[in-house]
């Protein structure tokens, strides 16, 4: 047996009105038929994913998240920075470029729940716009395991490639 991928998330969430708005606003998610649990239940389209909102007594964890690709990071990061969402401070910074070139964006839901947003190649993006960006070496040390890590290992495609260096002769 082996794991085929996700299916969904679920998370919770203090009011689920506002934060059935706060995906669909900030990462464009749609609302979708859902199934009557008994309780407040939202279902929302994360392409071809799902993401369950339940409006419960749960707490909800510090660290624990979820993360999510998305097709244009400079929207994602107006919009969250609009809505006041970016989180500065459970991972230390908002922004991060990591060593291999993604980009991952901390964002807090209405409910609390930390979401990631990820990013492929730090290359194609405007540095100007995005002032929390900062390198995660400026917080934590990498070592050669996390020199050689990625958020892209089964989409090599997406991961950018370092420049060959050039020497001259």
């Amino acid at each position: 047996m082996k794991v085929l991928g996700f299916n969904h998330l679920s998370v919770g969430a203090r009011d689920l009105e506002e934060s059935a708005r706060f995906y669909q606003a900030v990462l464009g998610m749609e609302l979708i038929p859902t199934y009557n649990f008994g309780f407040e239940t939202k279902y929302l389209r994360c392409g071809d994913l799902q993401l369950h909102l339940f409006e419960l007594d749960d707490h909800v964890p510090h660290y624990q998240h979820f993360a999510v690709d998305v097709d244009d990071f400079h929207a994602a990061y107006d919009k969250a920075k609009a809505v006041g969402a970016l989180d500065e401070t459970t991972f230390r910074n908002a922004v991060n470029e990591l060593p291999d070139g993604c980009v991952q964006m901390y964002l807090r839901d209405p409910a609390g729940n930390l979401l990631e947003i990820d990013w492929p190649d730090v290359g194609t993006l405007d540095r100007s716009r995005i002032p929390e960006l900062k390198l995660l070496s400026e917080f934590a040390t990498q070592d050669d395991e996390g020199l050689k890590a990625s958020l892209y290992l089964d989409r090599p495609h997406m991961k950018r490639v370092a420049p060959k260096s050039t020497t001259a002769r």
